[in-house]
């Protein structure tokens, strides 16, 4: 897959992913993007790993995958970004 190909998938399953866990994320739709590009990245090596498969393309299979990585990032970055009280 092309770069673009990457960009525009990331910002459709970074997009996705937001929406699947509603709530305030810091950071605009650059952030966005980037986690659904890295999130497709790891959603692919999941995959892989696991033998269901990789990102090929703009495929249902992909996306899921995709989604799923997108996710475990989402979940990550706002455990890292919340703003820590009393400590």
């Amino acid at each position: 897959m092309g770069i673009l190909t990457w960009i525009l998938l990331g910002l459709v399953v970074g997009a996705l992913a937001k929406l699947s866990m509603p709530g305030d994320d810091p950071g605009g739709i650059i952030v966005t993007i980037l986690i659904g590009i890295a999130g497709a990245f790891l959603g692919g090596f999941i995959g892989s790993m696991l033998g269901v498969g990789s990102i090929t393309g703009f495929n249902m299979g992909s996306i899921l995958l995709a989604i799923v990585g997108s996710i475990i990032l989402l979940i990550v970055y706002r455990f890292i970004k919340r703003p820590h009280h009393g400590h």
